[in-house]
């Protein structure tokens, strides 16, 4: 009984060795894994912008900005208190369908604007209209964040109703804000 047991087991083994080559190449077909969603280098051209910040401007206090990814990393949120109580929050998204970044910002003063641009010269420089305040002529909004060597980012707002002449509405700089560790 022993001999027979080795003899099926001997028959056997071919069968296995011819087996392996195909269970390998079911292996070697099966379709790869897909990219996260948002995953490519577009939707990350805005991450010098996360952190949580002090913001200055002409070297005075102007609040504090916090910006998170959210959403599986596919936007960003900016969540901002200005020095002298406003708040406002951001969503900020590259759209892969226009191949453009896009800002909506609103804030406590009923404020909302709405932003579309890109990545230029290493800046992000972003822009839209919207109706001045004395609603008979539109109001162009351009706002550029900057990285900075050490870790800062300058933000630029400026605006124009004739799209030539330029006012800066806010100059700032964002510096990254120590942790409760006293890191930063």
């Amino acid at each position: 009984m022993r001999m027979l047991w080795t003899l099926a087991q001997y028959f056997s083994l071919p069968a296995l060795v011819f087996s392996l080559p195909a269970m390998a190449q079911n292996d070697e077909t099966a379709k790869p894994v897909p990219p996260q969603p948002c995953s490519t280098a577009n939707y990350h051209q805005f991450d010098f912008w996360i952190g949580n910040w002090t913001v200055t401007s002409s070297g005075q206090p102007a609040g504090t900005n916090s910006i998170h990814p959210i959403l599986n990393d596919c936007a960003l949120q900016e969540n901002r208190q200005g020095a002298g109580g406003t708040t406002g929050t951001s969503f900020n998204i590259y759209d892969q369908a226009t191949d453009k970044w896009h800002q909506t910002w609103i804030d406590d003063s009923g404020t909302l604007l709405q932003l579309d641009g890109g990545l230029q010269d290493g800046s992000m420089v972003l822009q839209g209209q919207r109706p001045a305040p004395d609603g008979n002529e539109m109001t162009t909004h351009r706002i550029s964040w900057a990285p900075n060597p050490g870790g800062s980012v300058r933000q630029l707002w400026d605006a124009s109703r004739d799209g030539e002449t330029w006012t800066v509405l806010f100059d700032g700089l964002y510096q990254k804000a120590a942790s409760t560790d006293g890191t930063r």
